[in-house]
């Protein structure tokens, strides 16, 4: 039986919030998981913490963590890690763009990797998010040679213990998502890698585009490529 923790980080989900746990627990009961769903509450504005506390009634699996005002996408994520309590990490989103039934393919992987990205087969974005998107991996795959096809991809399933070797500290945007992979990689853990199907989403408002986290993005994407060399060097003298 796989023990899997969820998590799954909201800004003003208000409306799709219930959804996603759904999904979350239909796919995870589907396959005889030992889960706990983490919903991180990032400061939002409208009734997102209302509607898990009022689920939470009928789902003992299900966790709320809050934070008081809005700290970005990284940290959100950097919450729900440190939270989490089962063997396996999977991440989830709010917009709902991803099928969780097809976590059973991720599954077998595990014999062979650490960590199974998903990468979007057919990407249900605006033109200008692809455009961001390509601009971005080509920018990581220059610093850090190949990580995977989709980096940002949303979903990820990955070994708890990985979290216990990488030093995460991104706060918005993409970054998290290449801190892990990249710091991840440079300690010999495996990554894998396999299609998902991607949905357009139905609700709601990304944020990765915005010119702000673009900007932090971008600034803690070069501080890290400092950070991690001298990481592994030190690791090297102990």
């Amino acid at each position: 039986m796989p023990s899997i923790s969820v998590v799954l980080p909201a800004w003003n989900e208000e409306h799709n919030i219930a959804t996603a746990i759904q999904q979350a627990v239909t796919a995870l009961e589907g396959i005889g998981a030992d889960y706990e769903i983490i919903v991180v509450d990032d400061g939002s504005r409208d009734g997102t913490a209302r509607v898990v506390g009022e689920l939470q009634a009928g789902n003992p699996q299900l966790r709320l963590v809050r934070h008081e005002v809005n700290r970005g996408y990284g940290q959100a994520l950097r919450s729900g890690y440190a939270a989490a309590q089962k063997d396996l990490v999977l991440i989830h989103h709010a917009d709902s763009q991803f099928d969780l039934t097809e976590i059973k393919r991720f599954l077998p992987l595990l014999a062979q990797a650490d960590i199974i990205c998903g990468y979007r087969a057919q990407r249900a974005d605006p033109f200008m998010r692809k455009v961001n998107a390509l601009g971005w991996n080509t920018v990581v795959r220059l610093l850090f040679g190949y990580l995977a096809r989709d980096i940002d991809c949303g979903f990820k399933l990955f070994r708890r213990e990985v979290l216990e070797h990488v030093h995460l500290t991104a706060t918005r945007g993409a970054m998290i998502d290449t801190e892990l992979l990249a710091s991840a990689r440079a300690r010999g853990y495996r990554i894998a890698e396999l299609p998902v199907t991607h949905l357009p989403r139905l609700g709601g408002q990304p944020t990765g585009a915005h010119l702000d986290v673009i900007i932090t993005s971008f600034r803690e994407l070069f501080a890290f490529r400092r950070r991690l060399s001298a990481e592994l060097a030190s690791e090297r003298r102990r």
